[in-house]
């Protein structure tokens, strides 16, 4: 046996007893539509320690009662050492149950990935730092926020307009809204916010910030921290106007269904505990339905 493949058979080995704790029951609220388009999303996973691998007995847990299809990866998917036994040991061990039930992964790059993922073919890039791919009637943007330059940005506009889809979700590591150490990043808001309202983005998921946080509205968008899959920062977020709900004292992902109009989303902790939850409309929806009451008011006056 090649030295290589002995590895990986070892690393698989001693993990195997990572899948034999039971996950705490969920109580998952997604409407299960026919039809409708399912994911999950997780952010800054890659540590390959034991909270990544209960996030991912919990995604599989999810998985027999919601079967989502694919996860987006927010970026930070490998930590430190990325040879490939890190592939096995911190994305493949953790989520192996749904690799083997064929769930796809569409993986962002964070600023501590190795920029070389992109060459590797579970991470669904491509070869690509950024790309974009549709399921149902929803467009997809993976961005690469680490280094935004102006060939990047022109591919996005490009991609935007022609994208044809009803919904717009955008996704990449660094987060435009947050309330964390980090902070929102107000230099790439500057540069790609505007292109997110002129095209009707309606979506936006980042990562980054080691917790889950929902933000208020912004300029019509909604927009997801969902940085915990692996590492978290407990305590970390700070009180602000933005947060319209937060969770930073355990790891988390978020479960999504995408049907007609409505977007529903659930956000869920390593122990199954359910932190967030709701249903949003789509912008084009939204702003429709204030036209016509809009109307509906000026028929009375």
């Amino acid at each position: 046996m090649p030295n290589s493949v002995r590895r990986y058979a070892v690393a698989l080995a001693v993990f195997a007893g990572c899948w034999l704790a039971v996950p705490a029951a969920q109580e998952l609220t997604l409407p299960l539509k026919p039809d409708s388009v399912r994911f999950g999303v997780i952010g800054d996973s890659g540590t390959g320690e034991t909270p990544q691998y209960d996030v991912g007995r919990q995604l599989a847990a999810s998985h027999e009662k919601f079967p989502f299809t694919f996860v987006i990866m927010m970026g930070d998917n490998l930590y430190g050492s990325q040879r490939p036994p890190d592939y096995v040991t911190k994305f493949e061990a953790p989520y192996k149950i749904l690799l083997d039930a064929k769930v796809a992964f569409y993986a962002a790059l964070g600023n501590h990935d190795d920029p070389n993922q992109r060459l590797y073919t579970p991470f669904n890039m491509g070869g690509k730092r950024y790309y974009s791919f549709k399921k149902g009637n929803v467009r997809f943007f993976a961005l690469d926020s680490t280094y935004m330059d102006p060939i990047e940005v022109a591919w996005l506009e490009q991609e935007l307009m022609s994208s044809g889809s009803d919904w717009k979700i955008a996704y990449f590591h660094h987060p435009l809204y947050s309330s964390g150490m980090h902070g929102s990043q107000t230099d790439l808001r500057a540069v790609i916010e505007p292109l997110f309202l002129k095209y009707g983005v309606d979506v936006v998921f980042s990562g980054h910030e080691h917790f889950y946080q929902r933000i208020k509205p912004q300029k019509g968008i909604y927009y997801f921290v969902s940085g915990a899959a692996g590492q978290l920062r407990k305590g970390d977020i700070k009180p602000s106007d933005l947060t319209a709900a937060a969770f930073d004292s355990d790891q988390s992902f978020m479960l999504v269904e995408v049907s007609g109009k409505e977007l529903s989303f659930q956000a869920i902790s390593r122990t199954g505990r359910t932190v967030d939850k709701g249903t949003i409309l789509m912008r084009e929806a939204v702003s429709t339905a204030a036209s016509r009451s809009s109307s509906k008011l000026g028929q009375h006056q």
